[in-house]
């Protein structure tokens, strides 16, 4: 397995009742009492990163030993379908597979359970790298920079909403899970059925599977309640796409991400447990949609509002987004782009954990003034500020003081875009790349693409 570096390490198991358990690691050993019940929890000192080093635990005349245990960076990678798409799909993320050291891999089963679950079934460390393409990257790239063993634990599920990682605790909050657990606890049928399945010795249905992973509460009692207390640096969090149906359902993203945020921090008791959110790349749905930017008036089920919400999350401490707009494919929901999608992580991985300065991300709306019919839009991260094909910036709007909106023309003028649109001689608002899938070329000097934002508060 693989511990996180230079944080305490929790440790918890069961013996028998009021037993004395003594744990030892490297040449730090630590003892605690088991409760009435068998159950202990007590905490391993710091560590640097290194190994391999052994591992045991003795309580009588019982021991269970570990060999080969590495210290290093640990990180849950989690989230739906697109945190699934295996790296042996895609083959310049395959190629790298070959290439990795260091990077250990624990994938979580995918079930789900009714109550909250202490343990995981048949989930074992492997010393492989993990299935998940998006993982695998970013992986490969942080133990290549950081030059410490890494850890991956999957937990990911296609289809599952954010709604089917979301304990109960939190229904208090969070009026719309509520109203969802009452609905889901009052159907025994549903009940039934899950039960059934769970319960069943053949092979999983692909229709089973589906009913499961699309359920409230019950993937989080099963795949993401026991891992807490496992010391991690943090979450990567690739999820939105079952919560992008409608406006509604993203907006209300917004509101409850930052409830699992601290729920799950107090639950590790990790006040700082890193959050990275991958923010959704351009799609635009099923092939008979006409395909057009929407800037001007997003479609109820436009990723822009669902984008929106992600990227207001890097206002919580400790959470960063990482900003795919230049990347998917406009009718394919698991575009395999993977590659870069991987290497943003790790860049925002390493500001996290080896203070990485200079850019690690793309620019990102700072400020803007209106000067007569030009608006001046100042970006932070835009050092080297260019478009990547070498022509003018794409995805520029401006409204007018009747909040219609008009294409713009634009230029860079340092970290600046400056723009303005025929017929509009008094721009009030701004908006870029606020669409499904907008045409962008605006980067910086590493590369990196400019984030969609806008300045208005219209409702469309």
């Amino acid at each position: 397995m693989v511990l996180q570096r230079n944080m305490p390490i929790q440790v918890w198991g069961k013996s028998l009742p009021n037993s004395l358990v003594s744990i030892q690691l490297k040449n730090k050993i630590v003892t605690v009492y088991a409760d009435e019940s068998g159950a202990w929890k007590t905490t391993l000192p710091k560590f640097k990163a290194g190994g391999p080093y052994k591992f045991e635990v003795t309580s009588g005349e019982e021991s269970i030993n570990f060999t080969d245990i590495l210290i290093g960076e640990v990180w849950v990678c989690a989230g739906q379908s697109n945190m699934v798409v295996p790296h042996a799909n895609i083959p310049e993320v395959h190629k790298l597979d070959a290439l990795a050291k260091n990077i250990r891999t624990f994938e979580v089963p995918r079930t789900v359970s009714f109550s909250k679950e202490e343990n995981i079934q048949n989930g074992v460390w492997a010393l492989k790298n993990p299935s998940s393409a998006t993982a695998m990257t970013f992986s490969y790239f942080l133990q290549k920079n950081a030059d410490v063993p890494v850890g991956i634990i999957l937990a990911a599920w296609g289809s599952s909403s954010l709604e089917g990682w979301l304990p109960k605790d939190i229904i208090k909050e969070l009026p719309h899970f509520k109203t969802m657990m009452e609905t889901f606890d009052a159907n025994e049928t549903k009940q039934q059925r899950i039960k059934s399945i769970l319960s069943s010795k053949e092979k999983r249905q692909r229709k089973d599977d589906i009913f499961l992973r699309t359920q409230p509460n019950v993937i989080y009692n099963a795949m993401m309640h026991p891992l807490i207390s496992y010391s991690c640096r943090g979450i990567v969090w690739y999820q939105g796409e079952a919560n992008a149906k409608s406006k509604e359902d993203m907006l209300q993203y917004r509101k409850t991400f930052p409830f699992w945020v601290d729920y799950l921090r107090t639950q590790w008791k990790q006040p700082s447990l890193e959050f990275i959110v991958v923010a959704l790349p351009g799609y635009i749905g099923k092939k008979n949609k006409k395909p057009r930017f929407d800037a001007e008036n997003p479609t109820e089920d436009s990723w822009a509002w669902m984008r929106e919400s992600q990227y207001s999350f890097d206002k919580i401490k400790n959470v960063q987004v990482v900003t795919t707009i230049d990347l998917g494919e406009a009718f394919n929901i698991h575009p395999t782009d993977k590659l870069p999608v991987g290497k943003r992580i790790s860049l925002l991985a390493e500001k996290a954990t080896l203070h990485k300065k200079g850019l690690v991300d793309g620019p990102k709306f700072k400020s803007y003034k209106v000067r007569k019919n030009e608006i001046s839009i100042k970006f932070s991260d835009a050092k080297g500020l260019k478009t990547k094909d070498g022509s003018s910036p794409k995805g520029f709007w401006v409204s007018d003081k009747n909040e219609k909106w008009h294409q713009a023309e634009a230029v860079i003028k340092g970290k600046k875009v400056i723009i303005k649109a025929k017929g509009v001689d008094v721009p009030v608002h701004v908006r870029y790349a606020f669409a499904a899938k907008p045409m962008v070329n605006l980067v910086n000097k590493i590369g990196l693409p400019a984030r969609p934002f806008r300045t208005d508060k219209f409702k469309n």
